[in-house]
């Protein structure tokens, strides 16, 4: 405890850390890695590296220290490495540490009397077992050092058995009976040193703290803006999570403070009505989606039933531009907000969107936003080229941190999504919890796995309609389709607007492109998906994910996925 070592850890922390996680005789133990201390029997407050609870053993404190020389002075102080002499050894800092904690546990009517509470003292660069001589300040089983990193475990087994002895010969009776603790003591001792507050945040709070976190972040990415904002037209692209959306809107405000008048539009409908919902009231701002104005200049009042893909790419922009041309300067507006551009970047969108502003695309107040990495699943990957053809004063700010997804998430689709470079810069700080990949066997149903998962979320303290489930398949998904009655009973379809309490959304990835939940489920995830888009599919499937990541994946799919054959 915690899950992780923290990246700014000291190298000889990280080293015992993961040479403890990784042993295979310390299952049953409980390690806390810097502890802290407010009520020290010496300082304000202190730390300790770690606290080792090992059932049936006892107790050790443990300072470490990564310096590669040591050297005690004739006049009693201290030098470790670069560091400035201190007269208060580690030997000392380990024994207070121990001290502190184990009046803390005391007060709290622990019984201590046949637990062995121990501190010692960790060099892990140096052989300071034999370096060190011998001191009437420390025993010689409180060094452990460089060789004993080699089998940690047993280092700390040798440590506890001989400070175990020492103690039985000074306090009489010590082990009569046995040595604690024993499984049930030590978690007590465990929960009382690390109370779960530390382990996992209030529900609530970690939703304030995110959408703070959010925020901060967003703000970060305001300068891209005022960077740009002497160009006419600007592209700014970036993958997912990188803040495009917010910046849409932002940009959309800014404008629109200024007096002007505008569209901001998206390829996505329920992004549209997610954008239309934090931007209503802002006077002479049209939001939508790019089909739903051309259907509107058209004069429809809405798409027929069934539309085939000719009446979308051909027919009703030709409407829509005959519209335009009738209208004249009617129509065309004072800017354009374009959000998902990389999926209406296409000839006969571009002829539509040259007339819709003053200007068209050669002069017009232009700001495009699209992430041209995998979300240009619609057939449309020379996007960008075909912009920079009908736009010539296009100028392009890249994007390049990523503010929504939590780093593990974000790693694992590098890997998954095949990404180059891939996400290297997160704005967001780690909280040690891996995204689940769950594998199932082809034609299983997934409803068991699924019930598991949204019940894991909920266990962890998300609520329901944090909840979102995201497949590749639409009709045939597995939340449309199962039998489960309580899944039948939680679940409803996307629709666009916010989940109500009790109840778990589901859409395809597709649909749900653009948008964002606290914790995504992403089921079927089968060999048929593999085998067109797939990388696609995995990266906007789990890039949907701020902070919980679940993925029900067939076995084979997966080996797909990671680079393997099937």
């Amino acid at each position: 405890m915690p899950a992780f070592c923290r990246s700014d850890a000291p190298p000889g922390e990280k080293e015992i850390y993961t040479a403890l996680q990784q042993s295979r005789d310390t299952e049953d133990w409980i390690v806390l890695h810097s502890l802290g201390i407010s009520n020290h029997v010496r300082q304000v407050e202190g730390e300790a590296d770690f606290v080792v609870i090992v059932p049936g053993a006892g107790i050790v404190v443990i300072e470490v220290k990564s310096h590669r020389s040591i050297d005690r002075r004739t006049d009693g102080t201290w030098k470790l490495g670069t560091d400035a002499p201190t007269v208060r050894g580690p030997f000392q800092q380990a024994s207070e540490a121990m001290y502190s904690l184990r009046d803390y546990l005391q007060k709290r009517k622990v019984d201590l009397r046949s637990i062995p509470m121990l501190s010692a003292v960790w060099f892990v660069s140096v052989r300071a077992r034999t370096m060190l001589p011998r001191s009437p300040e420390w025993h010689d089983w409180q060094v452990l050092d460089s060789e004993d990193v080699k089998s940690a475990s047993n280092a700390i087994l040798r440590t506890l058995s001989a400070g175990t002895k020492h103690l039985d010969g000074k306090t009489k009776y010590f082990t009569y009976g046995g040595v604690g603790p024993d499984a049930e003591a030590a978690g007590r001792v465990a929960s009382m040193l690390r109370p779960k507050f530390e382990l996992a945040t209030v529900a609530g709070d970690r939703r304030r703290a995110r959408e703070s976190q959010l925020t901060s972040f967003i703000e970060e990415q305001f300068l891209a803006l005022d960077a740009a904002s002497e160009n006419r037209a600007v592209l700014f692209s970036g993958p997912a999570g990188s803040g495009k959306t917010f910046l849409a809107m932002e940009s959309a405000r800014r404008e629109v403070s200024m007096g002007n008048s505008g569209r901001l539009l998206c390829f996505n409908r329920f992004l549209s009505r997610h954008l239309a919902r934090d931007l209503v009231g802002l006077g002479g701002l049209t939001v939508g989606t790019f089909h739903q104005e051309m259907v509107r200049l058209a004069g429809l009042d809405k798409a027929p039933e069934n539309p085939s893909p000719n009446f979308w790419g051909t027919e009703l922009p030709e409407r829509a531009i005959e519209a335009l041309i009738e209208g004249g300067n009617s129509h065309a507006s004072d800017f354009l907000v374009i959000d998902e551009i990389q999926d209406i970047a296409t000839d006969p969108y571009l002829d539509v969107l040259d007339l819709m502003v003053e200007g068209g695309l050669k002069e017009g107040r232009l700001l495009f936003f699209g992430d041209f990495e995998r979300q240009a699943i619609f057939q449309n990957e020379t996007g960008r080229e075909r912009l920079r053809a009908r736009v010539p004063t296009l100028s392009s700010y890249k994007l390049t941190q990523n503010c929504r997804n939590l780093p593990r998430i974000g790693y694992q689709v590098n890997l998954l999504g095949h990404l180059q470079p891939g996400y290297q810069r997160f704005r967001r700080l780690d909280d040690g919890v891996d995204p689940v990949f769950r594998q199932y066997q082809p034609g299983q149903d997934q409803s068991a796995l699924l019930v598991a998962a949204i019940r894991s979320l909920k266990d962890e303290g998300y609520e329901l309609n944090e909840i979102v489930v995201l497949s590749p398949q639409r009709d045939g998904s597995t939340a449309a389709t199962t039998s489960d009655p309580w899944l039948r009973q939680i679940l409803r379809p996307v629709n666009g607007l916010p989940a109500r309490p009790g109840q778990v959304q589901y859409s395809t990835i597709h649909a749900f492109k653009g948008l964002e939940a606290t914790a995504a489920v992403v089921t079927d995830l089968d060999g048929a998906s593999a085998a067109e888009n797939f990388d696609s599919l995995l990266y906007i499937g789990l890039t949907r994910a701020t902070d919980r990541l679940i993925a029900l994946i067939e076995a084979t799919a997966l080996r797909i996925a990671i680079g393997g054959t099937a």
